[in-house]
């Protein structure tokens, strides 16, 4: 059966203007953002709008014998969502809607192609709370946070995305549709198929609907700002901070590298005086009398801990202009180049020993590395600046993105804490699961997924 059957199969099933083979478009969906991961050319990009015209689209190919690549936004950094040559990729941002928000239950019934922000919005004017926030959340969707079990600022307190999912309806392989968990607080009747799929990357089945749990809607947060004059300081308030059983609803750390990218790009200082080696950044969001007994704890740690400066604010203009800082860094760096982020997650009590691996690193490929990263749960954000028009400068910084993933595992991390693994870290996802892990990996993928239709080659192959 040729290729040009399966597009007019798949026209005939969801309409032409649902169906694209132009290359000049197709090439627009065929890659995220992570530039180290390979693409291939699709035969199609297709764009259904309801489950029955994914349902469609799967039995079609797998007919056809053609690999389907899930796709939402394109705002992953693992290259999990890029096509392979002669592939089908299944874009989800037609199915867009919101099915459900149940107050008195907290919970909400949502559609993969919903961008992240505009469910926050739509809860918040119920009174509650969705938690994910990856960076990308005001133009990620649902479908891929799920898909790559996104994480964000708020993980410290709240969690990653499989900890809000209560339940998902998912396209199998053969074209039916499994809904796996529940809408209580509580159940554990049988496997917990919902958190085999959240994570995985569309190599199992297509993510149709999720429901997601939701929390009551916090205060407004009030800012703690520190700057210590070495990272060793800095991680040791982090760790004391965990040690005494303080969870704040932020708490985030900046590298000297960081801090003076961040302070160039706004026009600004921070305070901080020009030895300062790292800032911790933390946020309260209990609200009146808490928020400031939680504040004045972490303040002491840091003092305690060292700290040139410690200032509380429950100002919420201020907080968000201090905050301002963590959030523009990867843009400041495009002030020296192009960037590389790496995503790695170390004990929270060695998160300095990774920032010095990092400054070795950097010295020895003769690159900047800025590191930023949620210091609450140990999930860093190296990030390699190179220049975009040199080659030899592009292979250094793979050289050191490599290099990270070495340091972290040998600290005790992991090779992802949140971008997921996609197809530029196979080989590391080997090396920290063992081959054990793997044979198991493959027996699951092969369970559900036989033909090898989702997203051949993401991850590990088969």
């Amino acid at each position: 059966m040729s290729n040009h059957a399966l597009v007019t199969r798949l026209r005939e099933r969801l309409g032409d203007a649902a169906v694209l083979t132009d290359t000049d478009v197709t090439d627009a969906y065929s890659r995220d953002m992570m530039p180290l991961a390979d693409s291939g050319k699709p035969l199609a990009v297709v764009l259904p709008s309801d489950v029955e015209g994914v349902r469609a689209v799967v039995k079609a190919c797998a007919e056809f014998e053609v690999p389907i690549v899930p796709r939402g936004a394109g705002s992953g950094l693992s290259g999990a969502a890029n096509a392979i040559d002669g592939c089908v990729v299944l874009v989800l941002t037609k199915l867009d809607k919101i099915v459900e928000i149940d107050e008195g239950n907290r919970l909400a019934v949502v559609q993969p192609g919903v961008v992240n922000l505009d469910f926050r919005n739509a809860v918040e004017k119920h009174g509650l709370f969705y938690p994910p926030d990856p960076s990308s959340y005001d133009w990620c969707t649902i479908g891929g946070n799920l898909s790559t079990n996104a994480g964000g600022l708020c993980c410290v307190k709240y969690g990653v995305t499989t900890d809000s999912v209560l339940g998902l309806e998912v396209v199998l392989a053969d074209g039916s549709v499994l809904k796996t968990g529940r809408r209580t607080v509580k159940g554990v009747a049988g496997y917990d198929l919902a958190r085999l799929f959240v994570g995985s990357e569309g190599t199992l089945g297509v993510i149709t609907q999720a429901t997601v749990a939701l929390k009551p809607l916090p205060q407004l947060p009030a800012t703690l700002v520190a700057a210590f004059n070495s990272t060793e300081a800095a991680g040791e308030a982090v760790a004391r901070v965990v040690r005494e059983g303080l969870v704040p609803s932020l708490m985030e750390i900046m590298d000297a590298t960081s801090i003076k990218a961040a302070e160039t790009y706004l026009k600004t200082d921070l305070g901080t005086s020009s030895d300062c080696k790292a800032l911790l950044l933390a946020q309260s969001d209990s609200g009146g009398e808490v928020a400031r007994r939680e504040l004045a704890a972490l303040e002491q740690i840091c003092v305690d801990c060292g700290a040139d400066l410690a200032y509380a604010t429950e100002d919420l203009e201020e907080g968000k202009m201090l905050l301002q800082a963590r959030r523009v860094v990867l843009t400041a760096l495009e002030m020296y180049g192009v960037w590389l982020t790496d995503d790695v997650c170390v004990p929270r009590t060695r998160i300095a020993e990774l920032i010095a691996g990092c400054e070795r690193i950097s010295e020895e490929v003769g690159l900047r590395i800025a590191v930023v990263g949620h210091a609450g749960d140990g999930n860093m954000h190296p990030t390699i600046v190179y220049a975009p028009d040199s080659e030899e400068e592009f292979a250094r910084a793979r050289t050191a993105f490599d290099a990270i993933l070495d340091v972290s595992l040998s600290l005790g991390g992991t090779v992802t804490g949140e971008h997921g693994i996609g197809r530029i870290k196979r080989e590391w996802l080997a090396k920290e699961i063992g081959e054990v892990g793997i044979r198991v990996h493959r027996q699951i993928k092969q369970a559900l997924d036989p033909g090898n239709l989702f997203n051949p080659g993401s991850m590990f192959s088969l």
